[in-house]
Formats: C-alpha cells, structure tokens, sequence
C-alpha cells in the first residue's frame, strides 16, 4: 500500500481497518472503524479532506477526491462499487454506490440510496433519502430530476445552469464550437505537479 503524506498532511486510518496492498491513501484523509480499501483503490485528499465512516468498502478500482470548496464525506454503512469514481461529494449512511458509478463535485446522496451500474450524479445535484439511480441513469439538479441517458435535451436543460466550467474550473462556457481546454488544462496540469511535488511515503498515523 501507499500511505502518503500531502502538503505536510497524513492519512489518518483507524487500526481496525484493511487497507489493500495496492490501495493508495494521500492527504487529509480519516478513514474509521471496521472499513476495507479494496485492491487498486485510490483515495486523495487532493486539496480538501476526505473523511470515511465506520463499516465503509470502498472496492477495487476505486477512486475517492476531496476538493478545496467540496470535501468528499462518506457516512457510515456505505458500499462504494469497483471503477465507481467520487469527487467532492456527501454521501449520507447506507448508501450503495455500484460499480462505475459517476458522483460529481458538490452532490449530495441522501442516506438509503441507491445509485446503480454506470449511473451517474452531477454536478450539485441532491439526492432525497431513500432514492435510486437506475443502471445507466442520470440525476441532475436540486431537487434531482432522475432521466435516462437518451433524454439529453432535458438533462442538458437542468445541467447547463449548474455551470460546470464555473463551478469547477472558474472560467466561462465557452461559444459554441470553442473550447476551455487550451486555458485550463496547463493550469490544471501545473497546479497538480505543484501540489504533489512534496508527496511522500508514511507510516500510517492510527485514530
């Protein structure tokens, strides 16, 4: 395993938990009782904390962010599936994430829920308690409008004011035909290998 320490701050995993050899664990991350970090699961505090419940399994493949204005908080109780990708999210107790589930910046997934194969939740959508994301399925918006994925004209409807570029990037939509990726990805790019340039392997620091 990888247990790192990320601009001067370490993981914080509580001794009854199983970290898997190849999992790696990078930043302001607490990590409580009685979780498992699966095989190849990547959790990183990459600029705002990370914090993980008791009775969590995050499983293989898995990938976990926190972000500076979105932390990424995972209650108690909650089954995070293989490839499933968080980021900057809450996501209440009891909550079943499957395998390559999507959870964007700023979403909230109310305790109970159910967010199935390959669904996704965007950008600062809230989730109620108690609701299901079917296989494929988007939920966008506040209060969530669940749609299938053929349904693009009412999901970009809800979506577009949500403003992505804005509220991750901090720069404007771009007119039609253009696009941000010249101005933002030098930056993004820049920012990270700053960021990570001091990483460095640690013991683990127990709760």
């Amino acid at each position: 395993m990888a247990i790192l320490e990320h601009e001067g701050l370490r993981p914080k995993i509580d001794p009854t938990t199983r970290i898997a050899p190849t999992a790696t664990v990078c930043g302001d991350v607490t990590i409580g009782p009685n979780t498992s970090v699966g095989f190849g699961a990547v959790i990183v505090a990459e600029s705002g904390p990370v914090e993980i419940g008791a009775n969590c399994v995050i499983m293989d493949t898995a990938v976990l962010r926190g972000l500076k204005h979105a932390k990424l908080t995972l209650g108690d109780n909650v089954l995070v599936g293989p490839h499933a990708y968080l980021t900057g999210c809450t996501v209440e107790d009891d909550v079943f994430l499957a395998t390559g589930c999507t959870i964007f910046n700023g979403a909230v997934i109310g305790c109970q829920s159910e967010v199935r194969i390959n669904a996704i939740v965007h950008l600062r959508t809230r989730l109620p308690k108690g609701s299901m994301v079917p296989l494929n399925w988007i939920a966008v918006g506040d209060p969530a409008v669940v749609l299938p994925p053929e349904d693009h004209e009412k999901i970009w409807a809800i979506q577009k004011p949500l403003d992505f570029p804005r509220y991750v990037f901090g720069v404007e939509r771009p007119p039609p035909g253009e696009t941000i990726m010249p101005e933002v990805m030098p930056r993004y790019a820049a920012a990270l290998r700053r960021r990570h340039a001091t990483d460095r392997e640690v013991d683990i620091v127990s709760l």
